[in-house]
């Protein structure tokens, strides 16, 4: 039975997160119903699940079907039917070990702060938008302390007994002006709220109300009372997933 690759990106605006719900709009509900309709049945998986108002500018699902799919014909039914908020760029056979999910081997996030007094209301959709002034070169110290393999528990929404061990490969904040804050991350995975949760901790830090040095202590007391919450969804993106 051939497996295919898609290749896609979405507005998480106006969806009820990736994960398929009853009676709410989701990203995986929008997708597999118009796949349905196309090949008569499809069960996908995905690389990184997102949650209500995240975007993803380079997300990936897998599925298998023993009809062979004219994939050209396919994207641009797929696009008539999800555009604007969902966009499909690529769909292509791959081995038949493929999955989405498992074969990934990292992923990696981009959240946007608009740190500046006035908004923008071309970026309000992708911004967290922050008036009071933080220090990038204090968040990036504060950031430092996370990469490598730890327990993450202090920075993850409790999901049963799963584990929150993980490799933060990097962690990097940089200014891209105007007040334009990007917070680029890349993990084997992540947990539940844990990237929006680095940044609430990161932007308490950049605004003097943590030191840099206090991350040692939150990231090992594994205490999610420590953390600082977690950061608005509509400023996280997924840019990238590796295999």
């Amino acid at each position: 039975m051939p497996t295919y690759r898609l290749d896609f990106a979405y507005d998480g605006t106006g969806f009820h997160g990736y994960a398929r719900q009853p009676r709410v709009r989701t990203v995986q509900g929008e997708l597999e119903t118009a796949l349905f309709k196309l090949t008569g049945e499809v069960e996908t998986a995905v690389a990184g699940r997102t949650d209500k108002g995240v975007h993803a500018t380079a997300q990936v699902v897998s599925f298998a079907t023993d009809r062979q799919l004219d994939t050209d014909r396919i994207v641009r039914s797929l696009n008539r039917q999800l555009a604007p908020e969902i966009a499909v760029s690529r769909l292509a056979t791959v081995p038949g070990g493929f999955n989405a999910r498992f074969s990934a081997t990292s992923r990696a996030y981009t959240y946007l702060l608009l740190n500046r007094p006035t908004p923008d209301p071309f970026l309000a959709a992708t911004s967290w938008h922050y008036e009071t002034p933080v220090d990038v070169d204090r968040m990036n110290e504060g950031v430092g302390h996370l990469v490598g393999e730890h327990d993450f528990a202090a920075f993850c929404r409790k999901a049963g007994d799963r584990s929150t061990v993980r490799r933060l490969d990097s962690a990097v904040w940089s200014d891209r002006g105007n007040g334009l804050l990007a917070f680029d991350v890349a993990a084997s995975s992540f947990c539940h709220q844990m990237v929006r949760s680095l940044v609430a901790l990161a932007v308490e830090i950049g605004r003097g109300r943590v030191d840099p040095n206090e991350v040692p202590g939150i990231l090992g007391s594994e205490d999610r009372q420590r953390a600082k919450g977690a950061a608005p969804a509509h400023g996280l993106t997924l840019v990238g997933v590796s295999y």
